[in-house]
């Protein structure tokens, strides 16, 4: 249960740092914001509010596993 647990804490970690990577990276590309996309930037949305909602479901899912591990270990 315990190691269960912990893969399932990583796997969230993983999940989280993934999407905020691959939004990050969309949205900003290999340089300024500027190069090559000057025609959208109209349609541009910044990415960050959707990567904290992202960030703060992660961390309360890593909370509540953490205190289901705390409690599993104590016994």
């Amino acid at each position: 249960m315990t190691w269960a647990l912990l893969g399932l804490g990583l796997a969230i970690l993983a999940a989280a740092a993934y999407v905020n990577y691959v939004n990050l990276a969309e949205a900003f590309g290999p340089g300024p914001p500027h190069y090559g996309r000057t025609t959208n930037m109209d349609k541009w949305s910044d990415p960050i509010p959707f990567l904290l909602a992202i960030d703060a479901a992660a961390v309360a899912a890593l909370v509540v596993l953490g205190a289901l591990l705390w409690r599993v270990r104590r016994g």
